[in-house]
């Protein structure tokens, strides 16, 4: 089967939500830590990371505050924890396209991020 990849992107903290992504068509890349992520950028050519905003081995945000002032363009989604405007508010800061929480369900997820990344999910085809 053959999907036509309409973006590549990279998830980093989300643990089980990247899984939601295999059903997009998209080239999913995943990680756990915002070092590890980083580095990937050397090697690899992403359109939109989606992130926790404190990841283990970067909190407040710093992961994404880099990745900003390095690729301004570059399209993020970002988990806040629920109820605190101040990551919120950092986020919105930054210029991401889209904040959510993470209580957010899988079908709003999903939904923000086949809109954010302007997927057209009616025309997948799959070519055996």
């Amino acid at each position: 089967m053959i999907v036509l990849v309409q973006a590549n992107v990279l998830t980093v903290g989300l643990n089980g939500k990247s899984d939601l992504l295999r059903e997009l068509p998209i080239r999913l890349t995943s990680m756990r830590s915002g070092i590890e992520a980083a580095r990937s950028f050397k090697s690899e050519k992403f359109d939109s990371v989606i992130s926790k905003w404190d990841l283990e081995d970067m909190a407040d945000g710093l992961f994404l505050k880099r990745l900003k002032a390095i690729k301004p363009k570059t399209t993020v989604v970002v988990f806040v924890r629920p109820g605190d405007q101040r990551q919120e508010i950092a986020a919105r800061c930054l210029g991401v396209s889209a904040v959510l929480t993470e209580l957010t369900s899988d079908e709003l997820f999903l939904e923000t991020v086949t809109n954010v990344l302007r997927l057209d999910t009616a025309s997948v085809k799959a070519i055996s």
